[in-house]
């Protein structure tokens, strides 16, 4: 599977059409069999019940070296667009599509994005939920750079571990704004396997 630049717009702009067009699906399918404030049991995860859905915009921490006397920049903002569902009120899984932008340096750009696929554990405490992540990101990354600058270019991809923790501050039983840190391993072409870390602040509906 190769995913281009413009690939990944286009993939993640689908992932947000298809997630909320999942969430209005789910509240008309509600709606019509059960009764108001009743906790649904629609998920798009496999053998799950009580799904949700989430974009998370955050601050990404590149831990990729920089080459030579060249500028060294990393880009303000990534994103993170999932669906989750629960096995039990603990223990869940989760799938999503995290954009980490670009890592200016050697002359060029580096960039990175995958799916990632993780396994959720959580301490629901009334109007607040801690929660950890843990499981893998099919990651994608592309280098380039300045030929005066030695470093290696080209694409690589495959999967690395990745996983995260954070707390999840209730409003209603349907909606919340969750505050999360997550790391994940990527493979760059010159420099081997390099992690990337986020902090963000997101919005999760649930079904």
């Amino acid at each position: 599977m190769t995913l281009t630049t413009h690939a990944s717009r286009t993939c993640s702009v689908a992932a947000l059409a298809l997630v909320f067009a999942c969430s209005a699906q789910a509240q008309s399918s509600q709606s019509s069999t059960m009764p108001a404030g009743s906790s649904g049991s629609f998920s798009l995860i496999p053998y799950a019940t009580n799904g949700y859905v989430g974009l998370n915009v955050g601050k990404p921490d590149w831990d990729v070296p920089c080459v030579g006397l060249f500028e060294c920049s990393e880009s303000n903002a990534s994103y993170n667009v999932y669906t989750g569902g629960m096995f039990n009120p603990y223990l869940g899984a989760e799938l999503g599509y995290v954009n980490f932008g670009r890592f200016e340096r050697a002359g060029g750009r580096t960039r990175a994005h995958g799916l990632n696929l993780s396994v959720v554990g959580q301490l629901p405490l009334g109007g607040l939920t801690l929660f950890a992540k843990a499981g893998a990101i099919y990651g994608e990354t592309k280098v380039t750079a300045s030929p005066l600058s030695g470093l290696a270019t080209g694409k690589d991809r495959g999967w690395e571990r990745s996983y995260g923790l954070g707390a999840s501050f209730n409003f209603t039983p349907q909606s919340a704004v969750v505050l999360e840190w997550n790391r994940y391993d990527l493979n760059f072409v010159g420099s081997g396997r390099n992690d990337i870390n986020t902090t963000s602040l997101g919005y999760v509906h649930r079904f």
